[in-house]
Order: C-alpha cells, then sequence, then structure tokens
C-alpha cells in the first residue's frame, strides 16, 4: 500500500536518521493447520490465527524443555524454508500440547503447515524430547498479535500499522513503509522516518477493520483465460 508523502522531508528525532526513498511492500498472511500426533503423519486444517505468545506484552520465556525442544527440530523447519518462531509446551488431560509457531517471508499456508507438521512429528518421536508423555502437535502461523521483536517481524509487517515505544520513552503509530539492514521506515501522518533498529521497543500490529473490508471489496485480478 502506497505512503502518503514526507512535508518538507523526513524528521529527524533523537535516535532517527533520515529515511531513504521507499516503496510499500505487502503485509505479511499467513495461516494455521497442521495437528500431528505421536506415531501419526496425519494433519488437519483449522481456521483463525494462534499468536507466537506475549501479545503486546513482549516475548515469553521459554521453559528448559521447550528450548531444548527449539534445539531439535529447528534445523527441520529451517529445511523448509520457514524460520521457527516459538515453542509451547502446556498440559492437555493426560497428553502434552506442543505448539510449534513458524513463519516466512511468503507466510505458512495450510499445506505448508501439514507438510512440516508431519516432519516434525517424525523428529519427535526419533529424538525423544517429549520424554515418555503423549502428545499432540499443533504447527500455526503467527497471529497479528505477534509483537515485532525480530527485523524478519518488521520486514513482513510492511504495509501494516503499528504501535511501538522507542528506548528513550517515546510511543508512536505509524505505518511500516520499509524493513532492511538499516532498521524501519514509519510513515506517521505523512512523513517517513528511518528508525535503527537498537531503538526499537517491541512493535505491536494494529488491526484496521475498515481496510480489511476495504481490502475484501476489491476485485479480483483477470487470470487471463
Amino acid at each position: 500500500m502506497s505512503s502518503g508523502q514526507g512535508h518538507g522531508g523526513p524528521r529527524q528525532a533523537p535516535g532517527q536518521r533520515p529515511a531513504r526513498p521507499a516503496g510499500a511492500g505487502r503485509g505479511s498472511t499467513g495461516a494455521r493447520g497442521g495437528n500431528g500426533a505421536r506415531g501419526s503423519n496425519g494433519a488437519r486444517a483449522a481456521g483463525g490465527e494462534r499468536g507466537a505468545g506475549g501479545g503486546t506484552k513482549g516475548p515469553r520465556v521459554a521453559s528448559a524443555e521447550e528450548t531444548k525442544i527449539a534445539d531439535a527440530i529447528r534445523a527441520v523447519v529451517t529445511a523448509s524454508g520457514m524460520d521457527l518462531e516459538s515453542v509451547r509446551v502446556s498440559a492437555a488431560g493426560k497428553r502434552k500440547l506442543l505448539r510449534v509457531v513458524v513463519d516466512s517471508d511468503h507466510g505458512v499456508s495450510l499445506d505448508d503447515a501439514a507438510a512440516v507438521s508431519r516432519e516434525l512429528s517424525l523428529v519427535l518421536d526419533r529424538v525423544e524430547v517429549m520424554g515418555d508423555f503423549p502428545f499432540t502437535l499443533e504447527v500455526s502461523s503467527p497471529g497479528v498479535d505477534r509483537p515485532l521483536t525480530e527485523p524478519r517481524h518488521w520486514r513482513r509487517a510492511v504495509g501494516r500499522l503499528v504501535t511501538v515505544t522507542l528506548t528513550h520513552g517515546d510511543a508512536l503509530t505509524g505505518r511500516v513503509v520499509q524493513a532492511d539492514t538499516d532498521g524501519v521506515i514509519l510513515d506517521t501522518e505523512g512523513v517517513h522516518s528511518l528508525f535503527p533498529y537498537d531503538v526499537l521497543g517491541a512493535g505491536a500490529i494494529q488491526v484496521e477493520f475498515g481496510r480489511l473490508a476495504e481490502l475484501a471489496e476489491q476485485p479480483e485480478e483477470p487470470d487471463g483465460h
């Protein structure tokens, strides 16, 4: 989505550098699916998204068990062309529920989630990091409440409206125009400003119901047939 032009050039505040000209990109999309269990390669699709934990309060600290599981499965997720965002273990009756959140630059489709779920089920059975407990594996993509804490999170939020608190205490709301190795360019009331990553706290994506409705009403592109 295109952003407005700055008035009189980019502003420069503490911790900011002038922005380079940049075009807007698309926001990240995803889906959740892939429910596996010990000894099963099956997967089911499920509607909705599940956040990566913590929401706008910041990332939750992983337990020693979750860290061990993450170390065991990270290579499989990476080989699938995705990033491992979080691992969460919780009790579900006499079983454990293992929630694995993955993401990529092109999002996570239901087929992607089902495929990586099957691969992870095989690995988890082989390395036995879950102990003797039966478990259910759930693979999903991040929800919009996932805090933006890594450069890749900001890159995948291009085009989205976000709220962020800077390290010196100022809070601001703006649209992500660009995110690269230098930092994040935010459009705040038509002015583009560059914020290095070291001055950004955890960003939070704002849900824009009016914008979602507008996108839903747009006609589909012709398929050429």
